[in-house]
């Protein structure tokens, strides 16, 4: 695996992992994961005592909104690419004590076969997930935990107290104008708890920053 650059989102633990296509006139080969270049590589220091124990794959229709999901007992960080369409990614930090608390983003990563890279996401414990979709997608993460079904929740990605300041302003009007009008959202992502609501949970207590 050649990874090509690690960087810092606009939320400072979420990292941008680009690696290398190896590309001739036949396509493209790439290594998308390689333990050991993961592991011993001097800039991935945030992976320390991570280990993925879990990989899943996703297709979403077009106009599909999922998330924000979150874990506990055990903690689950995700690293998510797109394999085929567009994913717009989205997490927002639930981690009480964190600078960044209560605020979200969004990363645009649409699958570009012409390019000589691709790129995971990395969205670590303590943080809601989701995603939005403008196209048929498919996409697939690997997890740092096993699914714990008793152990799980979410935040409505349309409660009206999430702090949006950081995402891009673009990315926001296509999230929002699919908010209002796609019929390709669970009812329960979308009567999830609100940020407040999550707070004033006991379980909220799970996710403290530098503990999770």
């Amino acid at each position: 695996m050649k990874i090509i650059s690690i960087k810092d989102f606009n939320i400072p633990d979420v990292k941008i992992i680009r690696f290398a296509r190896f590309c001739d006139q036949r396509g493209y080969f790439s290594e998308s994961f390689r333990d050991s270049d993961f592991y011993n590589n001097p800039e991935m220091e945030f992976m320390k005592g991570m280990a993925f124990v879990q990989m899943n794959e996703s297709y979403s229709r077009l106009l599909t909104i999922r998330g924000l999901h979150f874990q506990w007992n055990p903690f689950m960080g995700k690293l998510v690419r797109t394999l085929r369409g567009r994913m717009v990614d989205l997490m927002l930090d639930i981690r009480k004590g964190s600078s960044t608390f209560g605020m979200a983003s969004m990363y645009d990563m649409p699958a570009c076969l012409e390019r000589d890279y691709t790129e995971w996401i990395w969205v670590p414990p303590g943080f809601a997930h989701g995603n939005f979709f403008t196209e048929d997608s498919q996409i697939e993460y690997l997890c740092t935990g096993e699914y714990s079904p008793g152990c799980e929740a979410g935040i409505s990605p349309l409660a009206k107290d999430i702090n949006w300041s950081l995402a891009d302003g673009s990315l926001k009007k296509e999230f929002d104008s699919i908010a209002v009008k796609t019929t390709l959202m669970t009812d329960k992502d979308r009567d999830g708890f609100s940020l407040k609501a999550w707070l004033n949970d006991d379980r909220s207590g799970n996710f403290i920053y530098g503990k999770c």
